[in-house]
């Protein structure tokens, strides 16, 4: 199943939908006690999502076409947002930086989360070194601590799409990651989150970037130093990994820090990262003066 949520365009509110094809099915038009986010459908376990499935199979909900509304982030209000750096060997090395024998994890702050097709603003004054980074974002349903890597997937609820922007000159000023990738708007997710059922392989997928019209990254999720099941395993020996829980895995090579000439994120560029079966994420960016 595949998931988003939904804003009218006079309205503020997010709502859960459910995508099929180029229509949305508001949950709670199909629920009695319905979810309002995707945070407290993954709380609900699988009890929650067959309830849905059988409310679907019935056809009386009404469909509403999806360019009636516009997105909020695929993810509001998880209970941390993890991201991990330095897990594609061709982007450790553009950037001049070592992969470490233990992944690099930092975390995101909720400030930076937003929604497919919004404007990602910033300070000139603060940076105009802002680069992109495509992600795969994993998704955590059943609780994970001490899991081992052949369990771990077993522990997913579902993917989406993260674009992990970052202002690569306050990233190589400080000794930790997490203001450099977090300034509002800074962690767009989406535009859909999608069940695990719908992936069948996460080590099995192509994911790229553009900007402005050029392709930058064009990779595999299969050139991952360290897997998604190895990443949890990992994470969940030091921390519970509660429902929710988003994981940004990293992001291949060709980020526009490490290109000649450079290419960072202007005043009036568009970014679209995207992974197959998952989703296209397009963010719009301004640079305040």
């Amino acid at each position: 199943m595949r998931f988003a949520h939904l804003r009218r365009a006079d309205s503020t509110v997010a709502n859960l939908a459910v995508v099929e094809g180029a229509d949305a099915i508001l949950v709670s038009d199909l629920l009695s006690d319905p979810p309002a986010t995707l945070q407290q459908l993954i709380e609900g376990g699988e009890p929650m999502l067959d309830a849905l499935r059988s409310a679907l199979s019935e056809g009386a909900a009404p469909r509403h076409p999806l360019d009636g509304w516009t997105f909020a982030s695929a993810v509001i209000a998880p209970p941390a947002v993890l991201a991990v750096g330095l897990n594609y060997a061709a982007h450790s090395s553009e950037l001049g930086l070592k992969t470490d024998t233990a992944p690099t994890v930092f975390t995101l702050w909720p400030n930076s989360l937003t929604g497919h097709e919004q404007t990602t603003s910033w300070p000139r004054s603060l940076s105009e070194a802002v680069d992109y980074e495509a992600e795969l974002g994993v998704l955590i349903g059943a609780p994970a601590k001490d899991v081992t890597e052949d369990d771990a997937l077993s522990h997913v609820w579902g993917y989406t799409v993260v674009n992990d922007i970052t202002a690569r000159n306050v990233q190589f000023s400080e000794a930790q990651w997490s203001r450099c990738k977090s300034f509002d708007g800074f962690s767009p997710t989406g535009p859909f989150a999608v069940t695990a059922d719908e992936i069948v392989d996460p080590q099995d997928l192509h994911i790229w970037a553009v900007v402005d019209g050029q392709t930058v990254q064009d990779a595999s999720t299969g050139q991952m130093v360290r897997s998604v099941a190895t990443l949890i395993a990992h994470l969940s020996q030091s921390l519970t990994l509660l429902p929710g829980t988003l994981i940004s895995t990293g992001s291949p090579g060709g980020a526009g820090y490490s290109r000649d000439p450079q290419i960072f994120l202007r005043d009036h560029s568009t970014v679209t990262v995207g992974i197959d079966g998952i989703g296209e994420l397009t963010t719009h960016c301004r640079v305040l003066d």
